[in-house]
């Protein structure tokens, strides 16, 4: 029953509503921008590498690594399998799609963010709820954002890493359907509970570690598999193009079209436009807002254009055919052992390992982002132990309950969260793209590259930039 309501509320927010709003406020940014995604790359990569300002506090790649994190994990392995298997071959056009465009929409929202940002007790804090209550001057609608960001990142997204991660365990022999689904649930939610309490940050500076390297390797044996099917690839790209220009077969079931799933599952992987990536933003000591837009921007790119595409033509040239029967786990884990054997789905599940749990704690980051926000403050140490430990509870349900059920969830929850951020950055919008000229200007007369709100005409009180 749940499951059944949940998905006409997912399919109704996703055939209509937030393929609009995301496609065209991404589209307006981007030529409102200039195409800022495309032509400022150097920038981008230039941006990254900034030091904070004092010396201290969060660095713009500490922050790119605390949002990619949650970015890069189960949704570009699991998601992207997903899509693909229901969706068709014109998925993986549509997640490009949903990327390039909506990497517009990672720089103002980011730059806002920045511009907006409030001095807390451990350097700066902010986010969306920020400048939603600057431009509403009340907070009842950045509350709504907040309790539906808690929603996505605490329940949702969570619930929905656990069971990506177990499910990977399914191709194994020991695997039992009644309990090894719970039995991993448990050992997961354990782990990421200690972490949280304050015991593990050896196991939190491993992983943070390692997830790069992962990340470099996973894309090294996608590219191996590609080369070892080379002949595939043009037939491949053919499919993905024709498919996604199957206008008779798009329109004759739009729910499961490559379209509908290309764009759910590319948003789920990049969040661009969700509100989720400006709550790290805001953390960062930068010289100047655009220079965080900029970083976002790279990191939406990371995530799809690199790992998504990597997982997508993986599968795709193993040779194997995807269809809804083998969507998820297993079509990953079965093209990978078609092509290198016993280590494909070993080396899936270590990739899933890693990923999973860097996205869950990269999640309950924005977590606390969101109850500071509520509170006011940061919550006493009891709170926070009570929170703690039913972020871990759910963590375990998760691992337990239907695939389906789970996706509807975060991805209404997260479509929530869209339909408040995206309106309120598209009006205040055009301070980041004046923020934008003050960059370009300044860089281009070779002048220091600090800011000022005066200088954007900001007609709202900030703590920073004045």
């Amino acid at each position: 029953m749940l499951e059944k309501f949940s998905a006409v509320i997912s399919d109704a927010l996703y055939s209509y509503i937030l393929i609009i709003i995301l496609v065209l406020g991404g589209l307006y940014f981007t030529f409102r921008t200039k195409f800022v995604q495309i032509r400022m790359l150097g920038e981008q990569l230039r941006a990254v590498t900034e030091k904070p300002r004092n010396g201290k506090g969060v660095s713009s790649f500490q922050a790119l690594m605390v949002s990619t994190a949650s970015r890069v994990g189960t949704g570009n392995i699991i998601g992207v399998s997903t899509a693909i298997c229901i969706g068709g071959y014109g998925s993986v056009f549509w997640m490009w799609v949903i990327a390039i465009v909506g990497s517009a929409s990672a720089f103002i929202e980011s730059t806002l963010a920045q511009i907006y940002k409030k001095r807390g007790p451990d350097g700066s804090t902010g986010g969306p709820a920020y400048y939603i209550e600057a431009l509403c001057k009340k907070r009842w609608l950045a509350v709504i954002f907040t309790v539906f960001l808690i929603l996505t990142y605490g329940f949702g997204f969570n619930m929905l890493a656990s069971y990506n991660l177990q499910s990977t365990f399914s191709v194994y022999k020991f695997y039992n359907e009644k309990y090894t689904a719970w039995i991993i649930g448990f050992i997961v939610a354990a782990i990421v509970c200690y972490c949280l309490i304050g015991g593990g940050k050896r196991i939190i500076k491993v992983t943070s570690f390692l997830v790069p390297f992962m990340g470099v390797a996973y894309i090294l044996v996608a590219l191996l598999v590609i080369v070892l099917n080379i002949g595939l690839l043009p037939d491949i790209l053919s499919r993905i193009f024709t498919e996604a220009f199957d206008f008779k077969a798009i329109f004759g079931g739009f729910s499961g079209s490559c379209v509908m799933y290309g764009i759910k599952r590319g948003l789920f992987s990049n969040e661009a436009g969700v509100g989720s990536a400006p709550n790290a933003s805001a953390s960062a000591e930068v010289e100047h807002p655009v220079k965080q837009g900029l970083v976002q921007v790279l990191s939406v790119f990371i995530d799809t254009i690199l790992v998504c595409s990597a997982t997508a033509f993986m599968c795709l040239c193993s040779g194997i055919e995807p269809n809804a029967d083998i969507s998820g786990a297993q079509y990953v884990q079965d093209s990978l052992g078609s092509v290198l054997g016993t280590f494909g789905p070993i080396f899936i599940t270590v990739a899933m390992i890693l990923f999973a749990f860097t996205t869950l704690l990269g999640n309950l980051y924005y977590v606390d982002k969101g109850i500071f926000y509520l509170l006011g403050h940061e919550p006493s140490k009891k709170f926070k132990l009570i929170y703690r430990i039913i972020a871990s509870l759910v963590i375990f349900a998760g691992a337990g309950l239907s695939a389906d059920l789970l996706w509807n969830i975060a991805d209404i929850t997260m479509g929530g969260m869209t339909l408040i951020n995206m309106p309120v950055i598209i009006i205040l919008s055009k301070y980041a793209i004046r923020a934008l000229k003050d960059y370009e200007t300044k860089r281009k007369n070779g002048k220091k590259l600090n800011f000022f709100v005066a200088d954007i005409d900001l007609p709202h009180k900030v703590d920073y930039w004045n």
